[in-house]
């Protein structure tokens, strides 16, 4: 004979209610963490990211100093939420491997002008930034093994052009 307690059979209410709960309950504690780990990057970039190592850079006897931005987190995040950068500073970005590439202002507070560069440290090519403009900016050429933020018409005042060639460059696997 079956008990009329609801534990004991099977086929009642509240043990249907029991596992509908339980599974709601671990669908529920899911999808708080797959938002919890969405926003986190995006939380992660609120703030500019500490200032990165720097090196000086040489171009028509003029001397820049860049930060360098190595690794991917950091070429991913470059400039934004800057408030400030020096006259004769900037970023250099080294690429992983050359080829096309492209960069965007998200979240960049400051007018900035990038130099593509050849894997020599050739410039080959120039454009202004505009800050919060998220469409990105390809490069023409396809061989670009570094990439050199610097202040809205640094290049212009210092009458460099593409052709000219940087140097103290670091050397990567990239550089012949």
């Amino acid at each position: 004979m079956f008990s009329e307690s609801r534990d004991m059979c099977p086929n009642s209410p509240a043990s249907v209610n029991t596992i509908e709960k339980f599974n709601l309950k671990n669908r529920l504690l899911a999808w708080v963490a797959v938002l919890l780990l969405l926003t986190l990057p995006i939380r992660s970039q609120s703030g500019p990211q500490p200032e990165l190592p720097t090196t000086e850079l040489r171009i028509a006897g003029k001397k820049i100093t860049a930060e360098i931005a190595d690794e991917e987190h950091e070429r991913s995040t470059g400039l934004m939420f800057r408030e400030t950068l020096g006259e004769n500073s900037g970023m250099l970005f080294v690429m992983p491997e050359a080829g096309p590439a492209g960069f965007w202002m998200k979240n960049t507070l400051l007018p900035l002008t990038i130099a593509y560069l050849d894997p020599r440290g050739t410039i080959m090519e120039l454009h202004d930034l505009m800050p919060h403009n998220e469409t990105p900016v390809p490069s023409r050429f396809r061989n670009i093994a570094f990439a050199l933020e610097m202040p809205q018409g640094w290049f212009t005042k210092n009458n460099i052009w593409p052709g000219e060639r940087i140097e103290g460059l670091p050397k990567t696997q990239l550089t012949p």
